[in-house]
């Protein structure tokens, strides 16, 4: 097992309220997605409500702003996930339930293995980000920090279209 696991965490202002038909298609895939994301190589936990997601937090004053956490053995586990597995075909759809955003909205850092983060971690650290841009405390997959006394990492590749990112 490794001495860290890699965080993500990512927030997305949708375009109507979570009831309306307008986020029925992101709605609907929940479930499968989060299924896939359980099953992928390298999957540690996810952060949820009994409900199986995280649909019903909001820890921003912005009632229209979702967020979703997960944590992972590895960026490579991590990144394996997010675009080379059927999450990639609701990723190109975010258009049609989210605004485009102007800011950061997906953060990633380690910690020490076994450790659970919590929400208001994680927006301290997507704060950093926007703030200082990526460092060891908070990056990106573009810009990745190894885990403290690990060798360098090389950032995967990631398209484009899929940068989270103002442009």
């Amino acid at each position: 097992m490794p001495a860290y696991h890699l965080v993500q965490f990512n927030v997305a202002r949708m375009r109507a309220p979570i009831d309306s038909p307008v986020m029925e298609g992101f709605v609907s895939q929940l479930e499968r997605i989060n299924a896939i994301a359980e099953q992928t190589p390298g999957f540690v936990w996810r952060l949820q409500t009994a409900e199986g997601d995280a649909t019903a937090l909001r820890p921003y004053d912005d009632p229209m702003l979702l967020v979703n956490m997960s944590v992972w053995e590895s960026l490579a586990a991590l990144h394996g996930y997010v675009y080379k597995s059927p999450h990639v075909g609701p990723l190109r759809e975010r258009k049609s339930w989210f605004e485009t955003p102007t800011e950061p909205i997906l953060v990633l850092w380690w910690v020490p293995a076994g450790h659970t983060p919590t929400v208001d971690e994680a927006k301290t650290r997507l704060d950093h980000l926007r703030a200082h841009g990526p460092t060891a405390q908070a990056f990106t997959f573009r810009h990745a920090f190894p885990a403290r006394d690990q060798p360098a990492i090389d950032a995967p590749e990631v398209d484009a279209e899929f940068c989270l990112r103002p442009a």
